[in-house]
């Protein structure tokens, strides 16, 4: 396949191979009979799994595209379609508003990363030093950008039929009831519907303080009503951090 060709041009597949350790590709063995799959170019498994913090340590590879990076942007497209093509056959009298809702959830960071954590994704992951004392195996942004970097994995390697089995084997499965799961909940839009249902005006968010190196910042904001403070979260995005602010806000005003 083209796409391939282009990867392996731009990371040449005998130097991939042999920079990683014995212990990884030890590893990788356990990791490919976690998701009953056996890759034929471990080159694939090895690029996607690596990091944009360790690939920017690779001097001979300066100025080069990241390899994960490209591969997460074609395993999102895959992800959407199968996903998509699932919920069509499962809710056949749905319409595209709930179905659209649903999609959004298990495609979503927090469901992604979820999942990455059930098959011990982050264990396997290539980061630089400093990423991983930093937690990086745990953070949701680098496992559910990696699980969309591992269903290319599996499409390159193989074809679509084999990704789309992947997916609805590990993403899919009892989905129903995953995305019921307490972190997948959109607490921003509860509170939001009942700010304005009382008032006529949205939640207010602030940022009350930023701790932390760029690579590595957590983010505390406070949400108010009506110019009171009703909730206070942090997260190591201001997404997340309002999120966890709208949780709190939820909490205390007995809306959930």
């Amino acid at each position: 396949m083209l796409l391939k060709k282009v990867l392996l041009r731009l990371f040449p597949k005998e130097e991939v191979f042999f920079q990683a350790s014995p212990e990884w590709l030890e590893k990788i063995v356990e990791f490919q009979k976690e998701i009953k799959y056996t890759f034929n170019d471990i080159t694939l498994l090895h690029a996607a799994f690596m990091h944009l913090s360790y690939f920017h340590k690779l001097e001979e590879y300066s100025g080069t595209p990241s390899p994960s990076e490209r591969m997460e942007f074609l395993g999102d497209s895959i992800l959407g379609l199968v996903v998509a093509e699932e919920l069509f056959k499962l809710f056949p009298e749905s319409s595209e508003g709930p179905m659209s809702m649903m999609k959004s959830k298990i495609v979503s960071e927090t469901y992604l990363s979820m999942v990455a954590q059930q098959i011990k994704l982050g264990k396997y992951l290539l980061l630089s030093p400093e990423e991983s004392r930093s937690g990086g195996r745990h953070r949701k942004s680098i496992l559910s950008d990696s699980m969309e970097a591992l269903i290319c994995a599996i499409y390159l390697d193989s074809n679509l039929t084999k990704a789309r089995s992947f997916i609805k084997r590990l993403i899919m499965k009892e989905f129903d009831t995953r995305i019921t799961h307490d972190d997948l909940r959109n607490y921003k839009s509860i509170l939001q519907e009942y700010a304005q249902s009382l008032y006529q005006e949205p939640p207010e968010y602030r940022l009350l303080e930023e701790k932390g190196p760029d690579h590595n910042k957590t983010f505390s904001y406070g949400v108010f009503i009506q110019e009171q403070q009703v909730g206070k979260g942090v997260g190591a995005s201001k997404k997340l951090a309002h999120q966890d602010a709208a949780k709190a806000a939820c909490k205390k005003l007995k809306l959930l």
